[in-house]
């Protein structure tokens, strides 16, 4: 299974491509990639790109590539992940260091949440967020997300942060 191609006022999110991966390779191998187990080297980011890909043709849900409609730039990656150890499917992003502070993590994650919802009928999604991610655990409460102390992280020392989903339709 590929990716649908969603769309938003200003963004494109669509199936990663090969030269996507440069970006994600970049981001392991800066100290940004810290809450996310890095930095790591080029070859375990290799690994950790291409497990999240098989997402798609293996569950029907994956990373969406993110653009920018107007100047074809790539922004980063939001999607569904669910690697092995993670208790429920996660809404997780990144984006380039040029894109960050725009909303576009934000924009992207709403389209996506409100696919998931008329995709899959789910009624959440979670975001499993390193504690010291403060960024990242803003923009999931920006998203409508509240913390959830009753559902277990990916770790023990995760934010969990539940999206309720129905409000999507």
């Amino acid at each position: 299974m590929m990716a649908p191609t969603l769309t938003t006022p200003r963004l494109t999110l669509r199936m990663p491509v090969l030269a996507d991966f440069e970006h994600r390779a970049a981001f392991y191998a800066s100290d940004r990639s810290i809450p996310e187990d890095g930095p790591m080297d080029r070859r375990n980011a290799w690994y950790n790109w291409a497990a999240d890909l098989a997402r798609w043709p293996l569950s029907g849900y994956g990373p969406f590539s993110v653009d920018d409609t107007a100047t074809g730039a790539y922004c980063g990656e939001v999607g569904i992940y669910h690697p092995e150890g993670f208790p429920e499917p996660e809404i997780g992003w990144f984006v380039v260091p040029e894109a960050e502070g725009h909303g576009i993590a934000h924009e992207a994650a709403q389209a996506v949440m409100a696919w998931a919802r008329q995709t899959f009928g789910w009624d959440r999604l979670v975001s499993y967020i390193d504690a010291g991610n403060s960024r990242s655990i803003a923009l999931a409460e920006r998203l409508g997300g509240v913390r959830d102390t009753s559902l277990p992280g990916s770790t023990p020392e995760d934010v969990v942060i539940r999206h309720d989903l129905r409000g999507f339709a």
